[in-house]
């Protein structure tokens, strides 16, 4: 009786163990997760397989907002060497996104001429973060301490590096962490 006892134990441990790792996720690249889309919908990472990512919480009332110049020059200037730069808006910090998809997506056009790829609005700290976030910060160890902070992901969807809020688009540091991703 208490052999039976012990198997079924043992079975549901085992049956627990399996399901928190499925919980938490398997993903092991940027590219196994999706985000929502700032136009509706998902946006699989899977599709930028083989271009470096800058990732970048955003935020349209903060006074690091006017890194939105320089995030799309960038993006205008290594596009066609494979850079994709990446808005994630986040109210997360100092409520300085309160706005809808909506409303963000015209702030960005009407004041940046912003035209590269942003998810919908999301929490990037915390325990409510994102699981996107959730990994980068178990990989890298960073994590968002502000609006405006950088993840560099390369074309196999692993994280580089990451750049503080203070650490401007147009940056000699980005500049040579995005050509060295790029070459690889």
């Amino acid at each position: 009786m208490s052999r039976n006892y012990i198997d079924i134990f043992t079975f549901l441990v085992l049956l627990s163990f399996g399901s928190s790792a499925q919980a938490a996720g398997t993903q092991s690249r940027a590219h196994d997760f999706n985000l929502p889309s700032i136009d509706g919908g998902d946006m699989s990472l899977a599709q930028f397989r083989g271009k470096t990512i800058l990732l970048v919480n955003t935020a349209s009332y903060c006074g690091f907002t006017k890194q939105y110049d320089g995030l799309q020059s960038l993006w205008e200037e290594k596009r066609d060497d494979g850079l994709v730069v990446l808005g994630v808006p986040s109210n997360d910090f100092g409520e300085q996104e309160p706005g809808s998809e909506g409303q963000i997506k015209e702030f960005c056009q009407v004041n940046f001429n912003i035209d590269f790829p942003m998810s919908g609005k999301l929490v990037v700290k915390g325990e409510g973060a994102h699981p996107l976030y959730k990994w980068l910060k178990a990989e890298t160890g960073g994590s968002p301490k502000w609006n405006f902070y950088k993840f560099l992901i390369d074309g196999e969807g692993r994280p580089v590096t990451y750049f503080s809020s203070m650490t401007k688009p147009g940056s000699k540091k980005i500049r040579k962490a995005i050509d060295a991703s790029l070459k690889n």
